[in-house]
């Protein structure tokens, strides 16, 4: 049978927990590996640190950063032609998302509309990001290295008026576990769907699982054929995915 398990899952507190690790995970994603189910991490993060968790993980499979607003697919990797916005040497690269440097002008006038004091990554030096994030200093790097959306939090000032500000600028918004993403007209969701159209292309059969923990997962988790949601420990939900793939294969 000519079956597929495509697995998308989010990073923080999905596969790494608080200190940045997937130690307790990764002898499951192993198993899936080696069952031949696709990983592909659809994450917040750029696109810079998800090729450093992927490389650490030996994840070959296309990844999807900055909460949906682009899709990298690795060269030759599906057997079907597919579109797609512009290409590297190592991608075929799916677009959906605002520039960084339109997402960052228009956050100069949120932040005048609102009256509200609002830092975003852009803002941060390198060791002020690391301080604030807990992430090590060259991963807080990778995370300054932003194509598509900001990071922001809202250190004064009204939620609402910052989130009508965003409205006013046609911009939309998700809300993780810590931070603010300012974004354009996209999600996890929306590239998802994009992604398993071309996974469907390829493969007669595809179950589509998703597992994240947070707000913004959920576009993602709602296209799935089997959304899996973290709302503890990780790892028992891992071991369920696991569990459901033994059996689809």
């Amino acid at each position: 049978m000519n079956s597929k398990i495509v697995i998308y899952a989010d990073l923080d507190g999905t596969i790494l927990d608080e200190t940045y690790s997937f130690k307790k995970i990764q002898p499951i994603l192993q198993e899936l590996k080696s069952l031949n189910a696709a990983i592909v991490l659809n994450s917040s993060k750029t696109r810079s640190e998800i090729e450093h968790y992927r490389e650490q993980m030996g994840i070959i499979d296309p990844f999807i950063a900055e909460n949906g607003s682009a899709t990298y697919i690795p060269k030759n990797y599906f057997k079907a032609d597919h579109e797609c916005t512009r290409e590297t040497a190592q991608y075929s690269i799916i677009e959906l998302g605002t520039p960084y440097s339109t997402i960052r002008r228009k956050l100069q006038t949120i932040k005048a509309e609102s009256k509200a004091e609002i830092v975003g990554f852009g803002d941060m030096t390198t060791q002020e990001l690391a301080k604030d994030t807990g992430l090590p200093l060259n991963q807080a790097e990778l995370a300054k290295k932003r194509e598509y959306d900001e990071v922001f939090k809202i250190v004064s000032g009204d939620e609402a008026d910052v989130l009508r500000a965003i409205a006013s600028q046609g911009l939309k918004y998700t809300k993780g576990n810590r931070y603010y993403h300012l974004l354009g007209d996209t999600d996890k969701g929306q590239a998802l769907q994009t992604l398993t159209g071309l996974y469907q292309k390829d493969y007669n059969n595809v179950l589509t699982i998703g597992v994240g923990d947070s707000p913004n997962d959920q576009p993602m988790l709602a296209l799935v054929d089997r959304p899996f949601l973290v709302k503890d420990a990780p790892l028992p939900v891992w071991k369920d995915i696991l569990k459901l793939a033994q059996t689809y294969m």
